[in-house]
C-alpha cells in the first residue's frame, strides 16, 4: 500500500517547510508529497528521502475545491492523506492511516492538536508538542478504540483526513462550484454521506496545527462564504455555514434579501478587530464570539429582513 500526502499552499512557507520536516521524521515515509501551489512562485523545500511534486495553479484564484482535486488527481498513492499547510504530522500519522485504510472503507479523520504562538518546532520534539498542543473545544475527542463511527457528515473537516484513492475517485472529488473559501468541506461530507461512505474518527493519525492569525467568523472571506452558502442551498435545499451567517447578521454585515443572503456593507477595521484571533489563543472559535453577539442582540432588536 502506497501513500500520497496532499496539501495546498499559498504563502506560509515556514509552515510548509515544517510539514515537510514532519514527514521526514515519520516512522513510515510517504511515497510522495503533492503540493498544489496557489501562488506565482514555487517553494524552496528541504531535501528529503521521498519525492515532492509541486503543481502550479497560480492565477486561478483561491479555489480550495479545485486545488484539492488537482492534488488528488496528480497523486499516485493507494491512500491519499490530506493535510493543511499549517499541519505538522505526528511520526505515527501515516502508519495510523495506513492501518485503518487497510481495515475499513470510508473517510478517516485524525486527531488535531493546536499549538500556541511561538511553539518550539526547531528541532521537532514531538513529546513537547504533545504536551503543549490542545484539542479544539468545538471538536469531538478521539474515540476510545482505534476507530469510532461519526454519524454526522457536518463534522467532516479537510484539515487532516484520509481515504483510499479509489474511494476519492468514486466520490467524484470536491465540487468546484465552490469558489474561494467556505462550504466545500461540508458539501464533500454531504456527498460522501449520500453515497453511503462511512465516516470514521481515528484515535491517532495526529497532526499538530501551527499557530497563525485568523478571523472567526471569516469576515475577510464574507463574499465567498455567502456565495458558497447559496450554492450549497441550491444543491441540497438548505444553507450551510449557518453559524457564520448568524454571526454576520448579528454584526450587521449580511442578511437575507429577497430570499438570498447578501452583504449589506463593507467589512471595516472594527469587524476585523472583533473577529481577530487573540494571540493568547491557540485556535479561533466562532462559538466564543457568537455567544457574545447573541448576548448583545438580546439588549437591542435585530434588523428586519430586506
Amino acid at each position: 500500500m502506497t501513500i500520497s500526502v496532499c496539501t495546498l499552499a499559498h504563502g506560509r512557507e515556514r509552515h510548509l517547510v515544517n510539514l515537510v520536516r514532519g514527514l521526514a521524521a515519520s516512522a513510515r515515509r510517504p511515497d510522495e508529497l503533492v503540493v498544489t501551489v496557489l501562488q506565482d512562485d514555487l517553494y524552496e523545500l528541504p531535501e528529503v528521502d521521498f519525492p515532492i511534486r509541486q503543481i502550479h495553479r497560480a492565477g486561478e484564484g483561491l479555489s480550495l475545491a479545485s486545488a484539492r482535486n488537482a492534488a488528488a488527481g496528480a497523486a499516485s498513492g493507494d491512500v491519499l492523506v490530506f493535510l493543511d499547510i499549517d499541519c505538522i504530522p505526528h511520526p505515527d500519522l501515516l502508519d495510523d492511516y495506513a492501518r485503518v485504510a487497510a481495515a475499513k472503507d470510508g473517510v478517516f479523520m485524525g486527531e488535531v492538536a493546536y499549538l500556541p504562538k511561538d511553539a518550539p518546532v526547531d528541532p521537532l520534539d514531538f513529546d513537547c508538542l504533545d504536551e503543549i498542543g490542545v484539542k479544539h473545544s468545538e471538536r469531538p475527542g478521539p474515540p476510545a478504540e482505534m476507530l469510532g463511527r461519526c454519524s454526522d457528515y457536518r463534522c467532516f473537516w479537510s484539515l487532516n483526513f484520509a481515504m483510499t484513492a479509489d474511494a476519492m475517485a468514486r466520490s467524484g472529488g470536491f465540487d468546484e462550484g465552490y469558489t474561494g473559501y467556505g462550504g466545500e468541506d461540508t458539501d464533500f461530507g454531504r456527498t460522501c454521506s449520500e453515497m453511503g461512505f462511512p465516516f470514521w474518527w481515528v484515535r491517532g493519525a495526529k497532526a499538530f496545527h501551527q499557530y497563525h492569525p485568523h478571523h472567526m467568523p471569516p469576515v475577510h472571506h464574507i463574499d465567498s462564504v455567502l456565495a458558497n452558502a447559496e450554492h450549497f442551498a441550491g444543491k441540497w435545499g438548505e444553507l450551510t455555514m449557518q453559524h457564520w451567517l448568524r454571526a454576520f447578521r448579528l454584526m450587521g454585515l449580511a442578511a437575507p434579501v429577497d430570499g438570498r443572503w447578501q452583504r449589506l456593507r463593507e467589512v471595516e477595521e472594527a469587524d476585523l478587530a472583533l473577529t481577530r484571533q487573540q494571540e493568547s489563543q491557540p485556535y479561533a472559535s466562532t462559538r466564543f464570539l457568537l455567544d457574545q453577539l447573541e448576548r448583545d442582540a438580546q439588549k437591542s432588536p435585530e434588523p428586519a429582513d430586506g
